[in-house]
């Protein structure tokens, strides 16, 4: 058994078990060093996932575990993604009895997006959606004693109860067609004769499970509550990470259909309707962590056209990619903010902040020309590979509809940079005493600057990446 295949996310497990341990028999104020064993973890599993690098594209473990450049580019992003929500979190957390298990669960919650990026198999690939699903939940209602968390844990979790068993029921669809799980064996099946109705009814089950993760319409619902009324390191999970895994199994699965089924209109309707719905609700927000959920929801919109072209570009999936790491630096750096703030939700409590706290106005500002995609910041980089590949993909109408998408959501992202540059304050700028949330802040902006700077570079850098299948 190829046990060196796993060892990053066996690091992962590891790290999880060995914190909820250390929990159990600590006390309270000495929860915080939960996270630096979190942060062990995720960077131990970094380590191993780089010297992975390089090596051949293949299917490990019985063909069911995919060890591709698209696995590997993308668990490199979402552990650098999740050590900087564990940065954010110490001192928001601390006064809550159960500080050290949250860490725990966000490495769960890791572990389970991974394993999506990672699925090369439908049985897995509804393992990483459950792992993932049932560690997030939590996360979303963490402050249980606080009715807006509450209320966002619970629309969080109908909403993946319902998709779940879509997902579900799509896979056993499947498996009913095809006679297998196994990726390498469905396309073999599907390449000869099927049932396309059956087929069609698959499809459509799969992709709407997954526009959860996605927080994608129609399943977006749950993804404004999740910002305004999660923890808001949660919160910055939420909006982000899934995301990552979930686009990358949507394309791995994708790319096993045959061209006959009329995947690439569902996923291009989804995107349009996703896009547009995001910026459209954003533009009547005054609750700025909710005005940041429904941008993540139009930013969903914007990763579905790569995969709109996928296997008519040759560079969608590392437009995908790219997307997606500019795309969480981003909207980490935005959140880290926030969290630095102490969750200030308000247009007002932003108001004069360039004059009375420079350094988050900057960073602040910065994450949200990036999510417009300004150059010469690293959004702005994301954004081109997508539109480049979706116009050779032949699909201009989706690229002219994400270019007025792009310029409706510079409008609601300018009403939140204008007050901080011009508006005048008249009370004290209450931020989260500390080390942790400066710190996170601080590298998430510094990575959003050298994103930028070195895109191009990165750019070379996942230019090759392929599916293993």
């Amino acid at each position: 058994m190829p046990i060196g295949d796993v060892l990053p996310e066996i690091s992962l497990t590891l790290g999880a078990v060995a914190i909820v341990l250390f929990a159990s028999f600590v006390r309270q104020r000495q929860h915080h060093w939960a996270a630096v064993l979190a942060l062990l973890a995720i960077g131990l599993g970094a380590g191993l996932t780089v010297a992975q690098w390089g090596g051949t594209p293949r299917l490990t473990f019985s063909g069911v575990w995919a060890l591709d450049g698209v696995a590997l580019a993308s668990k490199l992003v979402v552990l650098i993604a999740g050590a900087l929500v564990v940065a954010m979190s110490p001192e928001w957390m601390r006064t809550d009895r159960r500080h050290g298990e949250y860490y725990a669960l966000v490495l769960f919650a890791l572990l389970g997006v991974i394993m999506m990026a990672s699925a090369s198999d439908t049985m897995e690939l509804v393992l990483g959606v459950l792992l993932s699903s049932v560690a997030s939940y939590p996360l979303a209602a963490y402050h249980r004693g606080w009715a807006p968390a509450l209320e966002a844990g619970m629309k969080y979790f109908l909403i993946g109860a319902l998709t779940n068993t879509l997902l579900t029921i799509g896979v056993v669809v499947l498996f009913g067609l095809t006679g297998s799980t196994g990726y390498p064996d469905i396309a073999q099946a599907l390449a000869t004769d099927s049932d396309r109705l059956a087929l069609t009814i698959a499809t459509a089950c799969v992709v709407l499970g997954l526009t959860f993760k996605l927080a994608a319409f129609p399943a977006h619902a749950w993804m404004p509550d999740v910002a305004q009324g999660s923890p808001v390191p949660a919160a910055a999970f939420l909006t982000v990470i899934p995301k990552i895994g979930a686009a990358v199994a949507l394309a791995r699965f994708v790319s096993l259909l045959p061209p006959d089924v009329a995947w690439r209109a569902i996923v291009a309707s989804i995107s349009v309707a996703t896009m547009t719905l995001g910026n459209v609700a954003a533009l009547r927000q005054t609750d700025v962590r909710r005005l940041l959920g429904w941008s993540s929801v139009s930013q969903s919109g914007y990763a579905l056209m790569a995969i709109v072209v996928l296997g008519v570009s040759d560079q969608a999936l590392p437009a995908l990619v790219f997307f997606l790491a500019s795309y969480a630096i981003a909207n980490l750096a935005a959140f880290a903010v926030v969290t630095h703030l102490r969750g200030r939700t308000a247009l007002d409590d932003y108001r004069g902040l360039a004059r009375h706290a420079p350094i988050a106005a900057t960073i602040l500002i910065v994450s949200l020309l990036s999510l417009v995609g300004i150059p010469p910041l690293v959004g702005f980089f994301g954004k081109l590979m997508l539109f480049r590949v979706t116009l050779e993909g032949g699909y201009a109408w989706l690229a002219l509809v994400a270019v007025i998408n792009t310029v409706v959501s510079l409008f609601y992202y300018l009403r939140i940079v204008a007050p901080m540059m011009f508006g005048s304050r008249q009370s004290a700028v209450h931020l989260l005493s500390g080390q942790w949330a400066r710190s996170a802040m601080a590298v998430a902006g510094l990575l959003l600057i050298v994103g930028g700077l070195g895109a191009e570079a990165l750019s070379l850098f996942t230019g090759s990446i392929r599916f293993a299948l």
